[in-house]
């Protein structure tokens, strides 16, 4: 069985640390042994460690960093993984950050005009936002300072939402399941194979739920939570 980590009620979890003053900030866990890591939990920040399926950092629901070393971005123009990661950035966010760390951008291509072209194709063709960091303190303030304004500022929410855009009637009522609490796109797609629809998943009682594979009693408990709870609007 996949297992994928849980992910848990960011919408409530963010709220919280509003009124703490200290944005939360979803990092990849694959990111946890860098230098940018460390700087950030200097920051006066909550950081949640998860397995991200598209960027480095999020900070918002609109808002994810994928966060390159000056050395793998220029790898990622060769092997031409930066333009699929910048796809899927665009697709899941409405305001997707790239951000180059360091100052030796142009020290592996005897060509730098490789690199000059990928930075205008990324700024004119795809209309990427790009932020340059000397270092690794200056990258995590940069990302503090974002999550920060759009939490506190733009009130805005942090998520973990979805794969990529929906595009077939499948992969819309995927999108729709992991909208859920702790489904993700693997859980999704195990929902809707045991139980054939979406409206089917959202009528199914919690131990109907536990009967589809990598659903516990607690995320099954949260699932029901969720979808039986009154809506009470924050908006007076």
């Amino acid at each position: 069985m996949l297992k994928e980590p849980e992910i848990l009620a960011p919408v409530i979890e963010s709220m919280k640390n509003r009124e703490e003053r200290r944005p939360l900030i979803f990092m990849d866990i694959r990111e946890k042994n860098s230098d940018t890591a460390r700087e950030l939990a200097r920051q006066d920040c909550t950081i949640k460690e998860k397995l991200l399926v598209v960027g480095d950092y999020l900070l918002s629901d609109r808002v994810a960093i994928e966060r390159k070393e000056a050395g793998d971005f220029v790898a990622s123009i060769i092997d031409g993984r930066l333009w699929q990661q910048v796809k899927a950035l665009k697709g899941n966010f409405e305001k997707p950050v790239l951000m180059i760390e360091g100052t030796e951008l142009y020290g592996r291509l005897k060509n730098p005009n490789a690199i000059r072209g990928a930075l205008a194709s990324l700024a004119i063709d795809w209309q990427m936002p790009m932020i340059f960091a000397n270092d690794a303190r200056e990258a995590a303030a940069l990302i503090y300072w974002i999550a920060r304004r759009e939490q506190f500022e733009e009130q805005r929410e942090t998520a973990i939402r979805g794969e990529k855009k929906a595009e077939s009637s499948e992969e819309k009522q995927e999108f729709l399941i992991s909208g859920l609490p702790g489904v993700s796109i693997v859980r999704a797609k195990e929902l809707l194979r045991k139980f054939g629809c979406p409206q089917a998943v959202f009528q199914a009682g919690a131990e109907e739920l536990q009967k589809a594979e990598g659903i516990g009693e607690k995320l099954a408990g949260g699932i029901r939570d969720v979808l039986e709870k009154p809506y009470r609007s924050r908006k007076q």
